[in-house]
């Protein structure tokens, strides 16, 4: 079997010597101690801390349930049945579901065959509340008794949600919020918790109806190991890169190679006339820095599609690309451990967009910290937004850091950003 031929994307800046290849920016990503991460995101979804009081000064979250919607209920109660007699589709209760779940316990949002995600969760959940008549259309169809949900947004697999949000109605009106709240919890094992739960407009759309949605990545400052230099062994180094992720779980044996080879990331080894070029490559980066790179994309519309994955890079059909940042900064914080009295450091970069792509904010991650290892101008994101190939950013980071942390239905208040 021939091999594969990677080309590597040539940068012509003055960092381009000591910019973290394909490879490097994989190990680099993945050789953390991510359990603490882990731990982390497990205790807030079960509501044993809060992640606010990470941020100094502290700050205090006001969620947004839905209350402007709840205002038009009682109008559109008057307006639901038609003067012949009729319900009309205005007659369904919609409810709106803010929910909190734990990444690495699922197969990702999106419902799929044969895979534990939380879409199949929580529609399972609420088959007890479907109305008669679509009840036995699912008998007559040979289908499962579920519910149907719409979400603001589908996360991957180990991506944790701190404040996802998902809606489900039903021709039913004897229905109490605490009743679905009481089924989801009772399935979710632990893993899944509602939040909140109340009855909105029958307008109310978790997706469209959003105006912004915030991330959060928290990526682990300590105990980093060197980066290997440039011309070691290149079977040796996939071999020992995959070994170290399966020690800190974050591969499992059967999509090793997948992960690797990606279609988008593909890993490269440079070479010059001479053979391989051995070049003195940082090991570390500065959280301000990373801070000063994201900073560049604050209040502009501006296409990622070289910073997304999985979609195609010359779209000319399909949803357009163009992403409004309201809020994207860096800061340094502590992560509470009962190891470590003063706390584990980790970097915590905020992200507030009215979208996202697919896996953007995970390459928008890596990308930054990259840069700013390699030493780049500030205006670098910026630059590589004009890049004609995606092999000019870097491999997604790993998705167990990313939380999808609040979705909001008003206008941002730049007051009630985490990092500021």
């Amino acid at each position: 079997m021939a091999s594969r031929v990677y080309v590597h994307y040539h940068h012509a800046d003055a960092c381009s010597k000591a910019r973290w290849n394909a490879r490097e920016t994989f190990r680099f990503m993945y050789d953390r101690p991510w359990k603490h991460v882990l731990d982390f995101y497990s205790n807030a979804v079960e509501g044993n801390l809060s992640v606010l009081n990470l941020f100094q000064p502290k700050k205090s979250l006001v969620l947004d349930d839905g209350i402007n919607e709840e205002m038009s209920l009682e109008t559109e109660s008057e307006t639901s049945t038609r003067k012949d007699g009729r319900s009309g589709r205005w007659e369904r209760v919609n409810f709106k579901i803010v929910l909190s779940y734990n990444g690495t316990s699922f197969d990702g949002w999106q419902k799929q065959p044969d895979l534990h995600t939380v879409q199949g969760v929580v529609e399972k959940s609420l088959g007890g509340f479907v109305d008669e008549r679509k009840a036995q259309l699912l008998k007559k169809k040979c289908k499962p008794l579920e519910g149907r949900v719409l979400v603001a947004g589908r996360t991957d697999k180990g991506v944790s949600a701190l404040n996802q949000v998902c809606s489900f109605y039903t021709w039913r009106k004897d229905i109490k919020p605490i009743e679905i709240e009481d089924a989801i919890n009772k399935d979710a094992s632990g893993k899944l918790r509602v939040v909140s739960i109340s009855k909105v407009s029958r307008s109310f759309h978790p997706n469209f109806s959003a105006k912004w949605r915030r991330y959060l990545y928290i990526f682990p400052l300590d105990n980093a190991e060197p980066l290997r230099k440039s011309g070691e062994n290149h079977e040796n180094f996939i071999f020992d890169e995959n070994l170290e992720k399966q020690r800190n779980g974050l591969l499992s044996e059967e999509n090793t190679e997948e992960v690797i080879l990606s279609e988008d990331d593909e890993l490269e080894i440079e070479e010059t006339s001479n053979g391989l070029e051995v070049v003195e490559k940082p090991s570390d980066f500065s959280v301000i820095k990373v801070d000063q790179l994201l900073q560049q994309l604050q209040g502009k519309v501006l296409s990622y599609k070289m910073f997304a994955r999985d979609t195609k890079a010359a779209r000319n059909e399909g949803p357009p690309t163009e992403c409004f940042m309201y809020h994207a900064r860096a800061a340094e914080i502590r992560l509470s451990c009962s190891d470590c009295v003063e706390g584990r450091r980790v970097m915590c970069v905020e992200l507030v967009a009215n979208r996202f792509l697919r896996k953007m904010v995970r390459v928008l991650v890596a990308t930054s910290i990259r840069e700013a290892a390699a030493g780049a101008e500030n205006d670098a994101l910026l630059k590589l937004l004009e890049a004609s190939c995606r092999r000019a950013t870097a491999p997604p980071a790993p998705s167990e850091g990313l939380c999808l942390f609040d979705v909001g239905y008003a206008d941002f208040d730049p007051q009630t950003s985490l990092i500021s």
